[in-house]
């Protein structure tokens, strides 16, 4: 089945994160299109500093930037947030970590009062900012412009100072054996300190997360009380993960 140019691009760069690096040739089977088509792409793609183009294909780019990802699955991550929300009480204490799911969890809060959050996220800032019945406190800390973060020794101070009912986090890859993963450590330590603050910590991620693993170990699933993801995970795949304790919500 033909895909958009869009879709087309997010594929290229989840396979290059997989793999590291791919041919013309072997991406231009994959999509069904010519090579000229995939160079075209290949070319636009690292003015956006998302790849590196090599004689004949492309390597990928240390870490693609979380604006970038927020527009990719973005059916799925409504849902798998509109279903975070619904957790969510008046009066609520909450830590939501920096993600792209995560982040969307803050626009579905609009009928709930006096929910406080405590979050390392700028995108979450950016979305409660206008919302009178949020409070919400920045961890500080040093901004990961990849991440759109606050990470470093004053995040993590910041995070153990408050105790919360929930946390919601996200994640670069998750699978039962590996558990939570991440590409870059301070996020990890981010995760790690939400998690032991937290009477519930719930993953939010879409599918196309299961199967990855990311650089650095986090969390082994059975330490979550739950995780929420979308209906595109198979059954063999729900059943593995069920198996490793946590309730799992497909939406």
């Amino acid at each position: 089945m033909a895909i958009d140019r869009r879709e087309r691009e997010a594929r290229m760069l989840d396979l290059l994160a997989k793999d590291g690096s791919l041919t013309v040739a072997v991406l231009a089977r994959e999509f069904d299109v010519s090579e000229v088509t995939i160079r075209t792409q290949m070319r636009a793609l690292e003015e956006r500093g998302l790849l590196k183009r090599t004689r004949g294909g492309a390597q990928a780019t240390a870490v693609r930037h979380v604006l970038e990802r927020e527009r990719e699955h973005e059916a799925e991550k409504d849902r798998i947030a509109a279903a975070a929300a619904a957790l969510v009480r008046d009066g609520d204490r909450i830590m939501i970590e920096a993600g792209t799911t995560a982040a969307r969890i803050v626009r579905h809060l609009a009928s709930r009062r006096g929910v406080q959050i405590v979050t390392n996220s700028t995108l979450v800032f950016g979305f409660a900012r206008h919302n009178d019945n949020l409070t919400v406190i920045l961890t500080g800390g040093t901004f990961h412009r990849e991440s759109e973060s606050l990470i470093g020794p004053v995040a993590l101070r910041a995070v153990r100072d408050f105790n919360v009912r929930l946390a919601f986090i996200g994640t670069d890859g998750f699978t039962p054996q590996r558990g939570l993963t991440t590409q870059f450590s301070e996020g990890a330590e981010v995760i790690t300190a939400m998690h032991a603050q937290a009477e519930e910590t719930w993953l939010v991620a879409d599918s196309s997360k299961y199967g990855q693993a990311g650089f650095v170990s986090v969390l082994p699933l059975a330490e979550l009380t739950g995780m929420i993801s979308d209906t595109r995970l198979d059954q063999q795949s729900v059943a593995a993960l069920r198996e490793t304790g946590p309730l799992v919500t497909l939406v």
